[in-house]
């Protein structure tokens, strides 16, 4: 029973990392719709209109995100555009890892050690979701024909 628990345990922490760098890119949307949601309560909408306000916002964050990084022409926009994106996805990585790591090792330094390292893997992982959201590159964009 006790292996059982072991291996169960490794699972679960492999499932929650596998959801973490997979909804890793949402976070900025997701914090955009707490946000919008927490200040539609806050101006008398509702529990109701607090969650439809915080779902439109996160989905015109998402959105409005994809559609700069399509069309802004200049790299350094899109590297901003995308560092958006990627910074909260890395301070995620940070506190989950922790949040791991604390529970597993006693030493203070490790634990910061491998949490970084968590943020870097997640942030990372995240600016490739993010590069791949913003799809084919528009028609006079690509490279030039000789």
């Amino acid at each position: 029973m006790i292996i059982l628990g072991i291996f169960l345990s490794i699972a679960a922490i492999g499932v929650l990392c596998w959801l973490l760098f997979t909804l890793a890119v949402y976070a900025l949307p997701f914090l955009a719709g707490i946000i919008f949601g927490t200040w539609a309560y806050h101006t008398g909408a509702g529990w109701l209109g607090a969650i439809l306000v915080g779902f439109v916002g996160a989905g015109l964050t998402l959105g409005i995100g994809q559609v700069l990084l399509i069309f802004v022409r200049p790299l350094w926009a899109r590297l901003l555009i995308a560092l958006a994106f990627v910074a909260p996805a890395a301070i995620a990585g940070y506190y989950a890892t922790h949040g791991i790591v604390k529970y597993m090792m006693p030493s203070e330094t490790w634990q910061i050690v491998f949490s970084v390292i968590g943020a870097v893997a997640v942030g990372i992982t995240a600016f490739q979701r993010v590069v791949a959201m913003a799809g084919a590159v528009p028609s006079g964009q690509g490279l030039a024909r000789a």
